[in-house]
């Protein structure tokens, strides 16, 4: 691990002890609901049986509705806390997952060509490279094998409701790709069950711009299935609240995406 890697290891720490919001297993789940927690958009059929990567992303949640559709579940985060997340879920489902710790950035101990999906929690802005990612993704991922990767809007990262000054939220920081977004707050809150908070320093964030998001996956021959953005469609959400910044820019991304460089191969030979 580098500097960065090392330094957002122990903030993740920090924040799952602390049971920030994606550090809480998710223990009410149904097939129904499973399928919803990992397939909102309705991109996946059969789940059962396959061989899933959940990657950098522990917390005992997207595992746990895998495990539930009947995957065979492998678990890739920087936190053993959050592992340990995941273990807790597993054992509350009487289902078997498999949970490895390290940098997302180096999937090496994985032979080529291991999974069938990888699904990639809000986690890419973690690292400055996003391509060095894509690339290890695609090394493991089988031919048709199904990519989701969920990213900050580039064009609004470092915003919030924070930034409302009675007209709008502006934008001010410089759009350039693997940048570090610098937070005026560089500390996260994190609510209890009762209400209660505590004030948590968070993880280094860095921008990947679109184009390199987009870019970077049709190079490496991912065929891009559809983007889905976040956004709130409370008309009366009050200026300067979070509901009502996303009704104004949506702060997250998703994109799926399939593995073809069958298709890529037979298109440069003609």
């Amino acid at each position: 691990m580098d500097k960065i890697a090392e330094y957002n290891k122990e903030r993740w720490e920090e924040l799952a002890q602390a049971h920030v919001v994606y550090s809480r297993p998710f223990l009410d789940l149904n097939p129904d609901s499973a399928h919803k927690v990992v397939d909102p958009q309705g991109i996946l059929c059969d789940i059962q049986g396959k061989d899933v990567l959940c990657l950098a992303s522990g917390g005992g949640q997207q595992s746990a509705a895998f495990g539930l559709l009947g995957a065979n579940v492998t678990v890739f985060d920087l936190s053993e806390t959050q592992l340990q997340r995941d273990r807790e879920a597993a054992a509350h489902y009487g289902t078997s997952i498999q949970t490895v710790q390290g940098d997302m950035r180096d999937l090496s101990r994985f032979a080529q060509a291991s999974f069938d999906i990888v699904w990639h929690a809000h986690s890419i802005n973690f690292v400055p490279d996003a391509p060095r990612v894509f690339r290890e993704v695609s090394r493991v991922l089988r031919v048709k094998g199904f990519y989701r990767v969920e990213s900050a809007n580039p064009f609004v990262m470092g915003v919030d409701e924070t930034g409302w000054n009675g007209e709008s939220y502006p934008l001010s920081r410089p759009y350039v790709d693997g940048s570090e977004v610098v937070y005026a707050d560089p500390y996260w809150e994190v609510y209890a069950d009762d209400g209660t908070s505590k004030r948590v320093k968070g993880p280094r964030e860095f921008r990947h711009t679109l184009s390199t998001m987009v870019n970077s996956l049709v190079d490496l021959r991912f065929v891009i299935l559809g983007v889905w953005e976040e956004t709130s469609q409370d008309p009366n959400a009050d200026p300067g609240t979070w509901e009502h910044f996303k009704t104004i820019a949506p702060p997250w991304l998703t994109f799926w995406a399939v593995y073809r460089p069958d298709v890529f191969k037979k298109v440069r030979e003609k």
